[in-house]
């Protein structure tokens, strides 16, 4: 069998809508199963995101830590947001949110990995993006506003192998930052000579 995720879609025979939120629903699915069963889903409907493993000249991530309310925790992440600009396409939503969260812009874009945040309960897809050759932008240049969470969030330059034996102690939660770490740490021994461009299509 080869292994690769691949597009599927068993027959809905039914659909409720339970909450509709700013930026989620959550839905139940009766789902047709294998034999003619069937089954309910439940499972959280989200827009995706992006999200950002900026590496300096000195192989350092560039980490921002932020309130997390349902986990009731500081943590640490990588630059992330929502795909929630119609048009936008995903790096183009990456280093808008580079630039918004941290104040740093980059020259050289790569797509690191694909994740699916959590395939049983949610249909959300997160792109996570490798930016090299960044430099800072200029305040006068960058007038995005803060607020709640981002209100004061501190932004870190940590050496890659520092923060991958972060993630492997369990010091660092968030999943898009261990993926992109580890992920990014992986196609460092290959100077990232296999990663696939920026733009390319989500399969």
């Amino acid at each position: 069998m080869r292994i690769e995720d691949t597009p599927e879609a068993w027959d809905v025979v039914a659909s409720a809508e339970h909450f509709s939120g700013r930026v989620i629903k959550v839905v139940t699915d009766t789902v047709r199963m294998p034999r003619d069963e069937v089954a309910d889903r439940d499972y959280v409907v989200h827009p995706g995101s992006v999200a950002v493993v900026a590496l300096d000249e000195q192989d350092r991530v560039l980490l921002i830590r932020q309130y997390r309310h349902p986990m009731r925790r500081l943590l640490w992440e990588l630059p992330a947001g929502l795909r929630d600009v119609e048009g936008e396409s995903l790096v183009a939503g990456a280093a808008r949110e580079l630039a918004e969260e941290a104040g740093y812009r980059a020259a050289t874009w790569h797509t690191l990995v694909d994740l699916a945040t959590s395939p049983g309960m949610s249909n959300e897809r997160i792109r996570v993006f490798l930016a090299r050759d960044v430099t800072p932008i200029p305040e006068e240049e960058n007038g995005f506003v803060h607020r709640h969470e981002e209100i004061d969030m501190p932004v870190e330059w940590v050496p890659l192998a520092e923060a991958v034996d972060k993630a492997l102690s369990g010091m660092i939660h968030n999943s898009p930052a261990v993926a992109g770490i580890l992920a990014a740490y992986a196609a460092s021994a290959e100077r990232f000579a296999r990663l696939r461009p920026a733009d390319a299509p989500e399969e």
